[in-house]
């Protein structure tokens, strides 16, 4: 995994398709701020606002944000109220603006988990940005990847299915119709995955940036990108095998 260093301003040769990020950070920016919690994630919004612009104007063609885990619910019942009611918010004020610039909305995780309120709103941003062929923006929500593989499994149990292959399992995932992440960001220098796409990144190149999520702009992107491009990416091969 590479560590981020000093912003590289150098031009970005190759980009990744899609884009993964393990959005971490908030409640420690807000700390250290002497501020309540839920102020970290109002900050990360313009976070995320900043970084869905870049990749689309960059022409990435999949971004997938780890905006609110199965492992979430366990947090203060307060802190949860807040996040859902922040989630309606934002997918509301910002729906024209992503439809307009062409975004495709989506989510990934079990959404019949969130409140209603916060579910109609996700499902009016979908319906809406349906038909969208820019960038597609992911949001995992009520997601964990253990979770979601035992759903397919489950699935393919009632079926009677008795064997499938990996282009059929990963059809059956919740990134169906996406191409597997590229690169996986985790903001917070945090090195784990914390139960995210664990099947999906089986050969994603990972960043890890020490930048807190409300503090991760746009140079903090470039220099993700600048480190992906320095990547050999050989998938099994040898370098001799994927070198021209």
């Amino acid at each position: 995994m590479a560590r981020s260093s000093t912003h590289d301003s150098r031009p970005v040769r190759e980009l990744p398709r899609h884009v993964a990020i393990i959005m971490d950070g908030n409640g420690r920016w807000a700390r250290s701020r002497g501020l309540p919690r839920v102020a970290g994630h109002r900050e990360g919004i313009h976070s995320v606002r900043e970084i869905v612009e870049v990749c689309g104007q960059l022409g990435v063609e999949a971004l997938t944000l780890y905006t609110f885990s199965s492992e979430n619910w366990q947090r203060p019942p307060a802190e949860v109220r807040a996040l859902m009611g922040l989630l309606l918010r934002t997918i509301t004020a910002e729906v024209d603006r992503l439809h307009a610039s062409g975004v495709q909305v989506r989510t990934m995780g079990f959404l019949d988990e969130l409140p209603a309120r916060a579910r109609q709103g996700m499902l009016k941003a979908m319906e809406k940005t349906r038909d969208n062929t820019g960038l597609v923006l992911n949001l995992a929500l009520s997601y964990g990847s253990r979770q979601e593989i035992l759903h397919v499994v489950n699935q393919l149990l009632k079926e009677g299915k008795p064997s499938v292959d990996e282009a059929e399992f990963s059809r059956r995932l919740f990134t169906s119709g996406l191409p597997d992440p590229d690169l996986l960001i985790r903001t917070g220098g945090e090195y784990r995955l914390s139960n995210f796409m664990l099947w999906q990144v089986a050969y994603t190149e990972f960043f890890i940036s020490e930048a807190l999520w409300p503090d991760f702009r746009r140079p903090q992107l470039e220099e993700a990108f600048a480190a992906f491009a320095c990547r050999e990416r050989r998938f099994g091969r040898t370098s001799e095998q994927v070198r021209p």
